[in-house]
């Protein structure tokens, strides 16, 4: 189960092809730094997802209000399996407004396919 002590942000990828946890995928999170519809980016944090595909605490601390995003190599992690796969990244652009709450974005993955949703 996912951690909700704080308003952090953690994120939980799963490889749907197989069922299993994507374990040791690089994850990044990034902040807009400009106003809102800039395109400039700061990288706050990155890091590898756990055996069971989670990176618990990616934002180390609270969240501000903003836009953030996840990056997701995907690529890079199905290529290290040997996998063919469509996407070679994924990005996942999200607005944090509630400051008081804790925030995940899950990731369900296939090599040739994705999707995502605000988790609890």
């Amino acid at each position: 189960m996912t951690s909700t002590a704080g308003f952090g942000l953690s994120t939980h990828v799963l490889n749907t092809s197989t069922g299993l946890p994507a374990a040791e995928m690089l994850v990044g999170l990034h902040v807009r730094s400009g106003a809102i519809g800039s395109d400039h980016w700061t990288e706050l944090h990155s890091t590898r997802t756990d055996s069971d595909g989670r990176a618990r605490d990616l934002s180390q601390g609270a969240l501000k209000a903003g836009d953030y995003r996840l990056h997701f190599a995907t690529g890079a992690w199905f290529a290290e399996r040997g996998i063919d796969c469509f996407f070679p990244s994924v990005t996942i652009e999200f607005r944090v407004s509630d400051t008081q709450r804790h925030h995940h974005v899950p990731l369900l993955l296939s090599p040739f396919g994705y999707s995502t949703y605000r988790g609890s």
